[in-house]
């Protein structure tokens, strides 16, 4: 499992992404020009900080699913009223996750991990939870295939610590599979009666 952890897992990492990012090029491409014509003009992809390994901070790409419309204050609306129609089906069908190989082939992250958070939630964490950063990012994750969406924060963290505990090819390959099944169903989308994942408190 050591192995696997320090070695093979980084190598399959870059193997995988690169070949993906190869093939779906063009495909990529057309959704990258798609959204931005959907998104009215706020581009086609999000860039934010988050934290990885060991906390360092990098910076995720994803495909962007809303506007940046606003209102008459100028504030943004509500994110049920800026996701586009072409932004929740790239969102169901995790479309918007494909960006990521980007992430994983430079090393930011893995095919495989907890999911990468916020770094305004890295002072919210109970030493337990911290752990999560004990290993690479993932683009998804056991706690993907737990409910995703659907679970509580502190299920996600414990999923998350379980997931660096047990850390093997196995565990990768039920994800993997696991995973594919979801996305094919489109399950755990979003927390029910939400377009988004409610923000992590430190209590929820």
């Amino acid at each position: 499992m050591q192995l696997y952890r320090r070695f093979f897992k980084r190598i399959i990492d870059v193997t995988l992404s690169g070949v993906a990012l190869l093939i779906l090029a063009i495909p990529l491409a057309l959704i990258t020009v798609w959204l931005h014509f959907a998104n009215k003009g706020a581009g086609a992809f999000f860039r934010q900080e988050r934290p990885g390994r060991d906390g360092r901070i990098f910076k995720v790409i994803k495909y962007k699913t809303m506007t940046d419309e606003r209102d008459a204050e100028g504030n943004l609306l509500p994110d049920k009223d800026r996701l586009t129609g072409v932004g929740r089906f790239v969102r169901s069908t995790s479309i918007d996750e494909l960006p990521q190989l980007w992430n994983v082939f430079k090393g930011d992250m893995s095919l495989i991990g907890p999911r990468p958070l916020l770094v305004s939630y890295l002072p919210l964490y109970s030493p337990q939870q911290r752990r999560r950063h004990e290993v690479r990012p993932g683009i998804t994750g056991w706690a993907q295939c737990h409910g995703r969406n659907n679970i509580s924060w502190a299920q996600k963290f414990e999923y998350d610590v379980w997931y660096v505990d047990h850390l093997s090819f196995a565990t990768d390959i039920k994800v993997i599979l696991t995973t594919i099944r979801k996305v094919v169903k489109r399950e755990d989308i979003s927390a029910e009666g939400q377009a988004t994942v409610e923000a992590f408190d430190g209590t929820n």
